[in-house]
């Protein structure tokens, strides 16, 4: 049958345009919005970390079967008649001390959280940066978790309280006495890192 070339097609366009027709096509490459899979640093000795001008928690385990080994843990406390400048030395030379005698792999505190009250904000941030900085000069990396991530890690409830998060953390660790609160918290962050490390994670802990 004749082809009509009316409409100014050539004999040579109208055949590389079938050739272009008649070609197989590459496969569409996927597309996803998914973030990669992150491998999560591993770590045997995690120091977990509450900062809190009045009692900064510390909790530090040791990766060991059938249940991590707890090495120290216990709450820095500081009277409230005690200047802040009076606590944030104790605070700093505390956890100098405990360093230096346990000497963990890595530190993991609690993410930035947003007060209502600039006044309890800016204590709160001088309580964690003393801590922070005692951290960094004995060489530690450093990561932090939101409180709530921890609380899904230990609890399996992302607003659990307080009392929740210590009984169960004295259960993981097998603990004969239930920590105090602050120290929990601390037991607890320690406990998510080292599950943290044991695969992969779409969210890994942020280093800081």
């Amino acid at each position: 049958m004749a082809v009509s070339f009316a409409m100014g097609i050539t004999p040579e366009q109208f055949k590389r345009m079938e050739e272009r027709v008649a070609r197989p096509r590459r496969a569409a490459s996927p597309v996803t919005n998914t973030p990669a899979l992150k491998a999560v640093p591993k770590h045997q000795t995690v120091l977990g970390l509450d900062p809190s001008l009045r009692g900064t928690g510390y909790g530090i385990i040791r990766a060991s079967k059938p249940f991590p080994e707890t090495i120290a843990q216990g709450t820095i406390k500081c009277p409230a008649t005690w200047p802040r400048s009076r606590c944030l030395g104790l605070i700093a030379q505390t956890l100098r001390d405990i360093i230096r005698q346990h000497k963990p792999d890595v530190c993991v505190t609690e993410g930035l959280f947003f007060a209502q009250n600039l006044q309890t904000a800016l204590i709160m941030g001088e309580a964690r940066g003393a801590a922070l900085a005692v951290i960094a000069e004995a060489g530690l990396d450093i990561y932090e978790m939101a409180p709530r991530k921890v609380k899904q890690a230990i609890v399996g409830y992302g607003a659990a309280r307080k009392d929740a998060v210590a009984k169960m953390v004295q259960r993981m660790l097998h603990l004969t006495d239930q920590p105090d609160p602050d120290a929990a918290d601390a037991l607890a962050l320690a406990l998510t890192q080292l599950q943290e490390g044991s695969r992969y994670s779409l969210s890994a802990p942020k280093r800081i």
